[in-house]
This record gives structure tokens, C-alpha cells and sequence, in this order.
């Protein structure tokens, strides 16, 4: 998941920590709230099985394995070579070197890299953060989509979310007012620049990119605000059942960490 944010090297020098923090309950949290949303709208067996998808800095791999597990084929996108060596070893442990591509390549020259209406599925999943154009990179990416029932699966942070954790997990007012209008935060893992969104930032791009919001979930609304004394670990599946259903639901869909939006391409208006 290396960026084109020109100060940005991150995943490539420490790739390693990206990788440890996707296992930590944050980590999977993020990971299984966005899987489980998007499984929603996958085709059941045997249709799953003719589906090509596009993960896009796919990172060390961990959607694409699960893609390819339900017999997806799965193309995984990344600019970082350490990353890409990451995804290959989770890819051979798991058992579907068969059903996953590794390219190396910058999201932001898509059109240089796959025809037109090449896939069925596209994640876009914590990419638009470290993008210069996040709105050029989605219009390409629609463009790969083939068919009206193709879903491109966008998860962005949340500008909200910001908030809310400045004001209830550290206390600070000022940063939590000051993060009301940003554009730009910083991310902890790495303490590196992350670009923020709102709801309607991205429904405009979505809507640029000639595609249909199909459906909008939170995901971690409430796990980063919870007193120290329940464990993330101990409590995780309940709180993974509890997040699920807030993540569906509209009025807490607002403030979560993270919001993920499932969109299709608008049909073409029918000639007569």
C-alpha cells in the first residue's frame, strides 16, 4: 500500500508493522467489518467461482487470500515490493497461489495497466487516504468495472471519526475542534499524513465516477471509545457481532472510524 504522497514511504520501509498491526484486534476489526460487508453482495457458488476482482494496494494480501478462498480470482495491486513480498508468503500459506495475481504497479496509472471492463469486483479499501487525486484514481477504477451489477468497494477514515477520538480517547478538545474541517490527519501507526473524508465527499466522487452508491456501512464505530477494562481481544467476537450491526444501521454510520461505501455503475439510459 505505498503511497504517491511524495514524502511517503511508510509501507515500504516498514511493511512489517503494517502486516503486525492488521493482526491486532483494531486490525482485524477493520479488515472482517469490511469483508463481511462485502460479502453481501458477492454471487453464491458457482458463480463465484468466474468473478475476477482487483485489490487495490492490496498490502500484504489479507482480502485477497479471503477473495480467492471463496474461489474468487483475484488480481492484488501494490507499488511496494516489500509488500508484495509480504502477500506472497500469506498467498502460499494459504493455499491459492492458483487464484492470485501479484503486480506490481501505481494505482494512479490504472488505465496504463488493465483494459476496460476487466473485473467484477474492485477494493479500494484505505488507498484514497494516501492518493494525490483520489477522485482520478475512482474514475479509472470504474472503468475497469464491467456490467451494472459490479460493485466497487471504497473504505476511506473518516473525518468524523477523527474527532470523536481526539475528544474521547485522548481528551484533547482543541485537536477534536481542529479536526471539525480538516483535510489532512495523521495516522498512528506511522504517525504519517492521512487524508480525511466525509460522506459527502465521497458519494461526489462516487457520483464523478458515473456510480451508484449501493450501500453504506460503518465500520468501527464504537471499538476505538471503549473503556480500557474490556479487552479487544477477550471480547472480540461480541464486539465484532455489535459492530456489524451498528455499522449497518444509518444513524451510526456517520461516526465511525472508517465508512465503506459498496457502488455499482450507473446503467446507460436505454435508447428507443
Amino acid at each position: 500500500m505505498k503511497t504517491t504522497i511524495k514524502d511517503e514511504n511508510r509501507f515500504e520501509s516498514d511493511a512489517d508493522r503494517y502486516a503486525a498491526y492488521l493482526e491486532t484486534p483494531e486490525g482485524r476489526l477493520r479488515a472482517d467489518l469490511a469483508f463481511q460487508n462485502l460479502q453481501d453482495f458477492l454471487p453464491a457458488s458457482p458463480a463465484i467461482s468466474s468473478m475476477r476482482a482487483l485489490d487495490l494496494g492490496g498490502g500484504p494480501g489479507a482480502a485477497s487470500v479471503r477473495l480467492a478462498r471463496l474461489g474468487v480470482q483475484v488480481t492484488l495491486l501494490d507499488s511496494s515490493p516489500a509488500m508484495l513480498e509480504l502477500a506472497e508468503r500469506a498467498i502460499v500459506e494459504a493455499g491459492v497461489s492458483d487464484k492470485i495475481i501479484l503486480k506490481r504497479g501505481d494505482a494512479t496509472k490504472l488505465a496504463d495497466m488493465f483494459p476496460a471492463a476487466s473485473f467484477d469486483m474492485i477494493l479500494c479499501h484505505n488507498l484514497l487516504e494516501y492518493v494525490d487525486d483520489p477522485s482520478a484514481v475512482l474514475r479509472v477504477a470504474a472503468s475497469l468495472v464491467r456490467g451494472p451489477s459490479a460493485i466497487l468497494s471504497v473504505l476511506v477514515r473518516n473525518q468524523a471519526g477523527e474527532v470523536l477520538k481526539s475528544a474521547l480517547q485522548s481528551g484533547d478538545l482543541a485537536a477534536a475542534e481542529d479536526n471539525l474541517g480538516a483535510e489532512w490527519g495523521r495516522e498512528s501507526l506511522y504517525a504519517g499524513k492521512v487524508r480525511l473524508f466525509t460522506s459527502d465527499t465521497v458519494e461526489a466522487m462516487l457520483k464523478d465516477a458515473a456510480l451508484k452508491v449501493v450501500a453504506r456501512r460503518g465500520v468501527r464505530v464504537i471499538v476505538d471509545y471503549l473503556p480500557a477494562h474490556i479487552s479487544r481481544q477477550a471480547e472480540y467476537e461480541r464486539i465484532l457481532a455489535l459492530e456489524h450491526k451498528l455499522g449497518t444501521r444509518w444513524e451510526f454510520f456517520g461516526v465511525a472510524r472508517y465508512l465503506h461505501f459498496l457502488a455499482s455503475p450507473v446503467a446507460p439510459p436505454k435508447v428507443n
